[in-house]
């Protein structure tokens, strides 16, 4: 369900095990060029079926998605006129990500000069430790909109101790702390703050 402004993605996925094309306003690893300004007569066109295996491409109204493979870390690519043979120049707009689509931007650069682009960002995808307190949180926050307690909770996501401590100990444990805000933090995940993922830090 979109929530503030509607979904993150510039394309609906058609299941998430796909490659997924995030909004680029919302990511700062989208590089996004567009026609070049006359005058600029040294500016190159892109062809993308030359650049390497496509790992998602989508075109519309808004112009052409594509996720480019490369083994040290994905291309993303938004091209505004996807007109062939189109010299092409990159935009990078003045938003608080500007270093970091400059980062995005010098990667591709690197790649379509035939060097090694270098890693993602950090943070970029996400870290096996975020990925794995995300899973926790959606775990937890399944349970609890279906009417689990936080100890009930607790011993689901494999805190034992919680089914051996009194009312009073486990209000005040720091197993029901930890289970409060994974049940605090997905929340507000899934009131909108999910949009945050997509900024790496």
């Amino acid at each position: 369900m979109p929530v503030d402004g509607g979904y993150p993605f510039a394309y609906q996925p058609d299941e998430l095990s796909n490659t997924v094309i995030w909004r680029p306003e919302l990511t700062a690893v989208t590089v996004i060029l567009d026609a070049a300004p006359e005058g600029y007569a040294g500016a190159k066109a892109i062809d993308p079926l030359t650049l390497g295996a496509l790992l998602a491409d989508r075109a519309g109204i808004e112009g052409r998605h594509i996720v480019v493979a490369d083994a040290a870390g994905e291309h993303r690519l938004w091209l505004r006129d996807p007109t062939p043979g189109q010299p092409l120049a990159a935009i990078v707009p003045l938003d608080k990500d500007f270093l970091k689509r400059i980062l995005s931007l010098l990667r591709f650069h690197r790649f379509l000069s035939g060097k090694r682009a270098g890693p993602l960002p950090r943070g970029w995808p996400l870290t096996a430790i975020r990925a794995a307190r995300l899973e926790l949180m959606l775990r937890a926050l399944d349970l609890r909109l279906g009417g689990a307690t936080y100890r009930e909770i607790a011993i689901a996501l494999g805190k034992s101790e919680a089914a051996h401590l009194s009312a009073s100990d486990f209000k005040n444990s720091d197993v029901r702390s930890f289970v409060y805000r994974l049940v605090r933090d997905a929340t507000a995940m899934m009131k909108g703050d999910y949009r945050k993922l997509l900024r790496f830090r």
